[in-house]
């Protein structure tokens, strides 16, 4: 009995003593003490510019190619930038079909289609090495008996995205001329969706072949010439356009104009060359549609195996 009534005396004293805290201390995470805000976030209210990326690379190297770039665009504009990145070309296509993106650096097939299914727009494209054209490469292990893509029936194959001009529209419309059906000709196939994983897949052994974007295989080699002794190139497509600068029918009309501004003027400032040299562009140029003619034919001709 002693015991009950001590025990009840201690949980009035508690009970007491909670009752006496000070009341807790409201706090709206939308409050940003302003000492803790950096300098380039003071530079503007304005909302920031919304960049979307197609993951061409795998997303860490994605980041690391194109940070440098935001940085360029944020202290020119004056606003925030921020980037959008996504897995599949086609969620890249959907930022700006509804206008959650303001612009993008997006695939020459994922142009195409946007152009196609809503209106999206070219506002530049990059020189590279000089060309301002790339195609697709069928590549294989290096030991490879395969000299073309018809000699890969039956074999395990990479694509890299359904949108890809060099990494799923090409080989599909190689097989198509050769007499193929892309659906019943390979034993197995998957999508990587990056280059760098294509190649990646066929030096390892994982596929007995792939479809990459010239460009980026070439740069590999020169990153790592070793793969030149573990793949070979052993077909190449037709030429189109290098991958555009575009925006969407939401997009600023001012907002465009600044931003194709800036990148056709940036090689012609030293801040500007750090950043081309950084995502390995000559220059941007003012686009032509004409370079993206005969992937526009072919895309509409094998859209139905896509």
């Amino acid at each position: 009995m002693k015991g009950r009534i001590l025990m009840l005396l201690l949980c009035l004293y508690v009970l007491a003593g909670c009752s006496q805290q000070p009341a807790p201390k409201e706090i709206r995470l939308s409050d940003v003490d302003p000492s803790l805000v950096t300098a380039t976030q003071r530079v503007t209210d304005k909302p920031p510019l919304r960049v979307a990326v197609s993951s061409i690379l795998s997303p860490k190297e994605t980041l690391t190619v194109y940070q440098p770039l935001l940085d360029y665009l944020q202290q020119k504009l004056q606003k925030p930038a921020v980037l959008l990145q996504r897995r599949t070309y086609q969620e890249v296509n959907d930022l700006l079909r509804n206008g959650t993106a303001d612009v993008a650096f997006v695939c020459s097939g994922g142009y195409v289609a946007g152009s196609e299914l809503f209106g999206m727009e070219l506002l530049a494209q990059p020189a590279v090495k000089g060309k301002k054209v790339y195609q697709s490469y069928i590549i294989v292990p290096a030991n490879s008996s395969a000299e073309n893509i018809a000699d890969l029936k039956g074999k395990a194959f990479a694509f890299t995205d359904p949108m890809s001009f060099s990494g799923r529209i090409a080989p599909v419309q190689l097989l198509l001329a050769k007499g193929f059906d892309s659906d019943t000709f390979f034993s197995r196939t998957f999508f990587t969706y990056s280059h760098d994983n294509s190649i990646k897949a066929v030096a390892d052994g994982i596929a007995d072949g792939a479809a990459v974007d010239s460009m980026i295989y070439d740069n590999a080699l020169e990153k790592d010439p070793g793969l030149a002794k573990r793949t070979k190139v052993i077909e190449r497509s037709f030429m189109a356009g290098n991958p555009p600068v575009v925006v969407s029918t939401h997009t600023d009309p001012a907002l465009k104009e600044q931003l194709r501004t800036l990148l056709l003027t940036m090689h012609e400032e030293n801040a500007g060359k750090a950043v081309l040299r950084s995502i390995m562009y000559d220059r941007f140029v003012p686009p032509e549609s004409d370079a993206y003619a005969e992937l526009r034919s072919t895309w509409r001709a094998v859209r139905g195996k896509l």
